[in-house]
C-alpha cells in the first residue's frame, strides 16, 4: 500500500470530523498525478518551504526597520512562530496538521520590504490597491516558478488569502491561522519592544497582566489554552468572550505605544520614500528590472502589476540597495 494512502487513512480513522481531510481536497487549479509518499496538503507544505519567496523572508521587516540586533524577529521568525502556534492548537483539536502549517508558511509569503510601511504606500500607489494577503496569493498562483506558480490545493490558497481579520477561511485549519497569527505577533512584538527600550514589562496594562500573565511565554501559554479549550468539539475556532477582549486591548495597546508611536513612523516616513522613488523609476525603466519580471509583461501582464510584484518581491536590504545605486551620487575617488 502507498504512504500516501495509509496517511489518508489515519486521517481518516483519527482526524476530528470537523477537520479537512487531504483526501476530500478540493484540489488544483492544474490537476496534477498525487505522490505515492505525501498527502496533497504535506506537498503543499513542501512547495512552500523551497520556493524562493519564503527564503526572502529572512530579509523582510516584521516590526523594526533594519535592526541592529541579531534577536529581533523578521518576517520569517514570525511566520515559523505562527506555525508553531496554529500546530500546537491543531494538534490538540484533532485538525489538520499539515494543511494547518502549510497555510501559516506561506500566509505572508507577498509581504512587501519594510512590512506594513511599505504594504501601505504600494497600497497607495495602485490604482487597484494593495492588500499583501492578496499578493500573497498572487506569489504562489502566478510569480513563483518563473511565472509557473506552485499549485498548491484550493484549502491552501483559501487560507493564505483569508488569513487576515477581515477574512473568513472555509476550513478551521485556516481559522487556526488567523487567530495564531494575532496571538504570534502580538506577543513577540512586545519582546521586541522591550528589547528595543520603547515599552517596559511594567507599561503593559494590569488588566492584561492579570489575564494572561507578565512573560512571552505565559501570555502565549494563555491564549493557545483558551482557543484549545473554548473550541474543542466545535465548529468554529474561537477563544473566550474575556480573552477574546484581552487580545483585543493588547493589540490597541501595542498600536498606541509601538506601531503608530513616533519612532516607528519616523522610519516608516523613510521606508515609504524609498517604495515611492523605486516605484516610479521602474515604471519609467521597466526594461532594468530582473528578466522574470520582464517575462511576465511579454506575457500580457501590466506594467502598473508587474512593477508592484517587483517592489513587493524585494528585501529590505535590496530594496535599500537599489535605492542607494539610482538615487545616492556615488563618491568619487579623486587624487
Amino acid at each position: 500500500m502507498q504512504l500516501r494512502q495509509m496517511r489518508e487513512e489515519m486521517e481518516a480513522a483519527y482526524l476530528s470530523p470537523y477537520a479537512t481531510q487531504s483526501s476530500k481536497s478540493k484540489g488544483r487549479a492544474q490537476q496534477e498525478e498525487k505522490c505515492d509518499i505525501r498527502t496533497e496538503f504535506q506537498r503543499d507544505r513542501d512547495r512552500i518551504i523551497h520556493c524562493k519567496s519564503f527564503r526572502r523572508m529572512k530579509h523582510k521587516t516584521q516590526v523594526f526597520i533594519s535592526p541592529e540586533g541579531d534577536h529581533y524577529r523578521t518576517r520569517l521568525t514570525h511566520t515559523l512562530e505562527v506555525s508553531q502556534i496554529a500546530r500546537s492548537i491543531a494538534r490538540a483539536l484533532r485538525l489538520n496538521e499539515d494543511l494547518t502549517e502549510a497555510i501559516a508558511l506561506g500566509h505572508d509569503l507577498g509581504h512587501t520590504p519594510f512590512g506594513h510601511a511599505g504594504e501601505r504606500k504600494l497600497d497607495e500607489l495602485m490604482e487597484e490597491g494593495f492588500a499583501h494577503n492578496v499578493q500573497s496569493l498572487r506569489v504562489v498562483e502566478r510569480l513563483e516558478k518563473d511565472g509557473k506558480g506552485l499549485n498548491l490545493t484550493w484549502e491552501v490558497r483559501d487560507g493564505i488569502l483569508n488569513h487576515r481579520t477581515s477574512g473568513h477561511p472555509a476550513t478551521p485549519e485556516g481559522k487556526v491561522v488567523q487567530l495564531s497569527d494575532k496571538i504570534a505577533y502580538t506577543n513577540h512584538d512586545i519582546d521586541d519592544a522591550i528589547r528595543a527600550g520603547i515599552l517596559l514589562a511594567e507599561d503593559i496594562p494590569k488588566e492584561i497582566v492579570a489575564v494572561i500573565g507578565t512573560t512571552s511565554s505565559q501570555r502565549i501559554n494563555a491564549m493557545i489554552r483558551d482557543t484549545i479549550a473554548n473550541s474543542m468539539e466545535q465548529k468554529d475556532i474561537c477563544m473566550s468572550k474575556e480573552m477574546k477582549q484581552t487580545l483585543g486591548d493588547l493589540r490597541s495597546f501595542m498600536f498606541r505605544k509601538v506601531y503608530a508611536g513616533p519612532l516607528a513612523v519616523a522610519e516608516h516616513k523613510k521606508a515609504e520614500k524609498i517604495i515611492g522613488d523605486l516605484f516610479a523609476y521602474y515604471i519609467e525603466h521597466s526594461e532594468e528590472m530582473e528578466g522574470e519580471f520582464l517575462r511576465l509583461m511579454e506575457e500580457g501582464e501590466k506594467k502598473e502589476q508587474t512593477v508592484c510584484d517587483y517592489i513587493a518581491c524585494m528585501t529590505d536590504r535590496f530594496a535599500v540597495s537599489r535605492f542607494h545605486e539610482l538615487f545616492v551620487p556615488k563618491e568619487w575617488n579623486i587624487r
